[in-house]
């Protein structure tokens, strides 16, 4: 009876998402609501310290919120500087063939993109870039979006994965490990699956062997970038393994590509664009980025500078790890509402939203030559996109505090009830938990668009589970950081906003279909391969 009071809230928030259409802005600060009432009504937790846990959920939020804002507003910065149309141009001529193409800019560049900003980006830029390049809009958001996977979990420099170890208290390092390797086992099907898809749907013949000549490419660039993505995630933690390790790998590509290296010999291509289906066509026009006269390394050179700034502070070059995490560099509050157990610290000079992103944003503002006016909409239109997932990610975060923490000065119980509702998903898949982990993973993402929001729902509960049914708890909690990496490419939210970005809307539910095997078959293979190590 305990745990299926304790799980209402999160039952309201699923159902308020997948059955009634809220979006998580509304849905969360709902299910944040239930908690507290759960928390003071029925486990009888004493009213301050509810109130100080509530208040330390919504302090801790601000780090995600501030590299959030920080990925969003690089991304802002470079459309309306013209950079985005430059790096555009740049992909042109590369190679004819469009399957070759999807592999560049739908899996290395989307890669990085995510790696840089996350949050749905990559296949907001991915797509349209495609079009550019000649794709049929639909295919463009089909492939994009499939791309949008292996890269997710460590996307805006490792957010998914940071959320996941700081709500559970979980050793970092070693879930990045776990996480890469997972996700790299899969990325070879991610690319063979989008190619068929892309030769199945498209292709002027309508058929999947058409893709087989251009595995030996395709599987190339998804082994060059496991290898990077498996060495930045056994070295150097979460933030580097997207953003760092698809650099070298576009350059890769794309140098393979001019070379016709691993290339099919015959280039492959759609239909003339008088016999492509209507439903593949936008059906609105689509706003193009700003067009300015910029050259290839101006335009990359923000995020030259990104990377680059990361890897000095990380690395600690110069002594900057040492400046940046020092008081100097720290907010706190101890003791909120009085209560001892409860307090936050912010490392804001750690924040990856605050140095390098704000940071490199004002240097673009100059180097750019972007005028006030431009500078003025781009901070618009960032507060307008971010205000949404702020809503959603501080009620999120709040409401997993409050959860975690109801044991404290609790009439009912000592225990919390994360833990209890963990006991009872023990009882009832005490055999099978490790096939089911990455599934809960799935439908977090599904739900409320995002793997960060996803592990901040349900990594306390999967981490407590793990333990519960003897499972190695760091495995099963990378299982759900996984999920949700495999759930991004059919969560309504990225669907919405690629069927957007590229205009065709009325897609959304075709494209969930289409995806929806790739996303099954990809948490098998993780839960074989990750099965195996445990």
């Amino acid at each position: 009876m305990d745990a299926l009071i304790a799980s209402l809230p999160i039952l309201m928030v699923v159902v308020a998402m997948l059955v009634f259409g809220l979006p998580a802005k509304i849905a969360l600060p709902i299910g944040w609501l239930a908690t507290l009432i759960v928390a003071l009504g029925y486990w009888g937790q004493d009213t301050l310290t509810a109130a100080a846990w509530a208040a330390g959920g919504f302090l801790e939020s601000l780090s995600t919120l501030a590299i959030v804002f920080g990925a969003i507003l690089v991304m802002n910065t470079l459309k309306h500087s013209g950079a985005v149309a430059a790096i555009q141009r740049g992909f042109n001529g590369i190679n004819p063939d469009r399957r070759v193409q999807a592999v560049i800019v739908s899996y290395a560049f989307g890669a990085f993109i995510e790696g840089a900003a996350g949050f749905g980006s990559p296949a907001a830029l991915a797509a349209p870039l495609l079009i550019s390049l000649g794709f049929p809009p639909l295919c463009a958001a089909i492939v994009a979006l499939l791309c949008n996977s292996v890269p997710v979990c460590f996307g805006a420099v490792g957010t998914p994965t940071l959320m996941a170890a700081s709500l559970t208290g979980a050793d970092v390092s070693v879930l990045s490990r776990y996480t890469a390797i997972g996700n790299s086992a899969a990325s070879f099907m991610v690319v063979a699956a989008m190619l068929f898809l892309l030769c199945r749907m498209f292709g002027p013949n309508r058929r999947g062997r058409d893709a087989v000549a251009a595995l030996p490419y395709a599987l190339f660039v998804a082994a060059t970038f496991d290898v990077f993505y498996l060495i930045l995630a056994f070295f150097f933690g979460p933030e580097f393994p997207s953003l760092v390790g698809a650099i070298p790998t576009m350059v890769l590509a794309i140098v393979f590509a001019r070379k016709g290296w691993l290339c099919p010999k015959e280039p492959w291509d759609f239909e003339r664009r008088e016999a492509w289906e209507k439903s593949w066509l936008s059906s609105v026009p689509v706003k193009a980025d700003a067009q300015v006269r910029m050259n290839q390394l101006l335009a990359w050179l923000p995020y030259l500078l990104i990377a680059l700034i990361l890897v000095a502070a990380r690395l600690n070059w110069f002594g900057l790890k040492g400046l940046l995490t020092s008081s100097a560099c720290t907010f706190r509050i101890d003791h909120i509402f009085g209560c001892e157990a409860v307090g936050w610290k912010w490392n804001w000079g750690w924040n990856p939203g605050v140095l390098p992103f704000a940071f490199v944003c004002m240097l673009t503002f100059a180097l750019h030559r972007m005028p006030w006016t431009k500078v003025g909409e781009v901070c618009v239109d960032t507060v307008r996109q971010v205000r949404g997932a702020a809503i959603a990610i501080a009620f999120g975060v709040s409401m997993v505090y409050l959860y975690r923490n109801t044991g404290v000065n609790a009439a009912l119980t000592a225990k919390s009830m994360v833990y209890v509702m963990a006991e009872s998903l023990a009882d009832l898949f005490s055999t099978t938990y490790l096939a089911v982990a990455p599934f809960i993973g799935v439908l977090g993402a599904f739900m409320s668009g995002s793997n960060t929001v996803s592990n901040m729902l349900f990594a306390p509960l999967q981490y407590e589970t793990a333990a519960l049914v003897k499972l190695s708890p760091i495995v099963v909690l990378a299982l759900q950081n996984i999920g949700g990496a495999a759930g991004n490419m059919i969560c309504v939210n990225n669907v919405v906003s690629v069927c957007a970005t590229t205009g065709v809307a009325g897609n959304e539910g075709r494209i969930i279909r289409i995806n929806l095997l790739p996303c099954l078959v990809y948490c098998v293979i993780v839960v074989l391969v990750l099965g195996f190590l445990a």
